[in-house]
């Protein structure tokens, strides 16, 4: 016999239904319906992915009756026993241990509130979510890094140090009374089916193009009223690399653009003209700053012609500028002189030189 009390939490699940996300394991779990060895390898897998490999768990055979049997055994080898029968029901114990919940989004929670509760860390207790914008923004851009760099190790580092934002804002909206993670989590719920009919509803989308009209249809009637401009759309506080490429992107879908890139092209040459003229009078004046400007607004509508995105281009031009460098600073280094010793031409050798090398 068990002997387990229900009062401490319990879970009575189907195997031919299981679902990893409604696992709870804090509770006693019965799985019914192991009748044979193909669904206990679908029990086994299934709590694999949230248990250690030599979890114990229990094979109950014939429960409550006179020829009921109990054995204990590593969940890995749950599928491996002759036992299992349709009178078989598998128990696996409430976890303790708190690494094992480490893949649990509630232990998940509790370590973020237990971060901003009265006995929590300093540093998290003292932020606000205008302290916090700027963490959001460089992570965000290190989950960019890692993609670029296809490091797959390092995007799951990076994504969750975007959650921990995320979890961050949700707990002070929650510490200080206006909103918890799971008022976020059912806004993003209702929006994803809201703006989805095609695949929630009886709406039809045969192309991604189909897809992105509808949601802007979906969108512009939940705003209710009717925008000022197009351009409102754009948010004001991306980065203006991105935000000059989406402002060219908004505007060109309603026509105002050029028929061709040729003539982004002579709108470059241009602005570089206004540019030189400028600075000729006067290198540090407020025209000049503008005319700079006006080059790089062109340039990117250049790329946008080409289908570049300009904010991944100039991060891998950032990317390969800081692995020549460093090639250089080795090269340096190596020779046991200063930087200040060489010359701009023995510099520009290693720069070579790393290019050659694929840096």
């Amino acid at each position: 016999m068990l002997r387990i009390d229900p009062i401490e939490g319990f879970q009575l699940l189907d195997a031919t239904d299981l679902k990893q996300a409604e696992i709870q394991l804090r509770q006693h779990i019965l799985v019914g319906q192991v009748y044979d060895s193909f669904m206990a390898s679908i029990v086994k897998l299934t709590f694999m992915e949230k248990l250690p490999y030599d979890y114990e768990v229990y094979i109950v055979t014939a429960a409550g009756s006179k020829d009921e049997r109990i054995r204990k055994i590593p969940l890995v080898d749950l599928d491996r026993e002759a036992e299992v029968n349709n009178l078989t029901t598998v128990y696996i114990p409430p976890v303790k241990e708190e690494t094992i919940l480490y893949k649990d989004f509630y232990k998940l929670r509790e370590i973020i509130a237990e971060l901003r509760g009265p006995n929590g860390c300093p540093w998290d207790l003292k932020q606000t979510h205008e302290s916090l914008k700027k963490y959001l923004i460089e992570e965000a851009y290190e989950v960019i890094e890692a993609i670029q760099e296809n490091d797959i190790d390092h995007l799951v580092e990076e994504l969750g140090d975007v959650m921990l934002q995320i979890l961050l804002h949700a707990q002070i909206g929650e510490d200080d009374g206006y909103f918890s993670i799971e008022d976020v989590i059912e806004g993003l719920s209702a929006k994803m089916v809201r703006r989805h009919p095609h695949v929630f509803g009886d709406k039809v989308a045969e192309t991604a193009e189909d897809v992105v009209k509808n949601w802007q249809e979906i969108k512009q009637e939940e705003k209710g009223a009717k925008q000022e401009s197009i351009l409102d759309e754009v948010g004001k506080a991306l980065p203006n690399l991105v935000r000059a490429f989406e402002l060219q992107r908004k505007a060109a879908k309603v026509g105002f653009d050029w028929p061709d890139a040729s003539g982004a092209w002579e709108k470059l040459t241009e602005e570089i003209q206004e540019f030189k003229d400028e600075i000729s009078i006067n290198k540090s004046s407020e025209a000049a700053l503008k005319e700079f400007g006006d080059i790089l607004f062109a340039f990117i509508n250049v790329a946008r012609f080409y289908n570049i995105n300009p904010d991944e281009a100039l991060f891998m031009t950032n990317q390969k500028f800081i692995n020549r460098f460093c090639f250089i600073e080795q090269k340096v280094k190596k020779s046991g002189k200063a930087f200040e010793e060489y010359t701009l031409e023995e510099l520009d050798f290693y720069w070579e030189e790393a290019k050659k090398a694929g840096y």
